[in-house]
């Protein structure tokens, strides 16, 4: 397997995680979004969206990384990532697109460049956009994992899986503009119980080969 993505990007921290997990091996292609590779003829052939990450498997090219963490769970069933019965898949999908289809898209890098070359926000008015949008979702978020007994050491029950993928990276977004996450504790205490693992510490955006200060 080859996976195209960029440090920094948390669609690709995701599927990173994801692949951990599963114990799968997988050989990196390195899309740096702030250059614009995403852009560039070649990679334009893989994703027409110009956005990371993408899997090749085999003959598969795969996008989008919710889709592509579900390909993986299908495709290789231990360790899964997605609990036995319909209500509770249902809820792990629910949290995991709270972050991965409420909060990420609006505070992506492309949003937050368009936020600042078109429509002239400074630097203060990108953070607080970016803070606002973070601090509506986890809001939400953190009362639906408190009052829900379903809730373990991590989003659902005591194994990681496709809510915790999501959880993580946006955490480690939330704290590239100082958000204060004390109102978060049970986010807090799963974003920890997740990163003593070392399927979340290895995925981390610092301890990729294309990672930068």
């Amino acid at each position: 397997m080859k996976l195209h993505g960029y440090f920094r990007s948390s669609a690709a921290f995701r599927v990173r995680i994801a692949l951990n997990l599963k114990g799968l091996a997988y050989d990196n292609a390195f899309v740096h979004l702030r250059k614009g590779d995403q852009r560039s003829v070649a990679y334009l052939g893989l994703n027409p969206q110009a956005l990371v990450p993408a899997l090749e498997d085999g003959a598969h090219l795969l996008t989008q990384s919710l889709a592509i963490v579900e390909y993986l769970d299908e495709t290789h069933p231990a360790m899964p990532l997605l609990p036995k019965t319909p209500p509770e898949r249902a809820r792990v999908r629910a949290l995991a697109q709270i972050v991965a289809c409420d909060i990420h898209p609006i505070d992506n890098l492309r949003v937050l460049q368009y936020l600042a070359k078109e429509l002239g926000a400074d630097e203060a008015a990108v953070g607080r956009w970016f803070n606002h949008w973070i601090t509506t979702g986890f809001t939400g978020l953190e009362a639906m994992l408190a009052k829900d007994a379903a809730t373990g050491r991590f989003c659902h029950g005591d194994t990681p899986g496709l809510a915790d993928i999501c959880l993580v990276p946006q955490v480690f977004n939330s704290k590239r503009y100082s958000l204060d996450l004390g109102p978060y504790p049970t986010i807090r205490r799963i974003y920890d119980a997740c990163m003593a693992l070392p399927a979340f510490d290895a995925a981390q955006p610092a301890k990729q080969p294309d990672a930068e200060l």
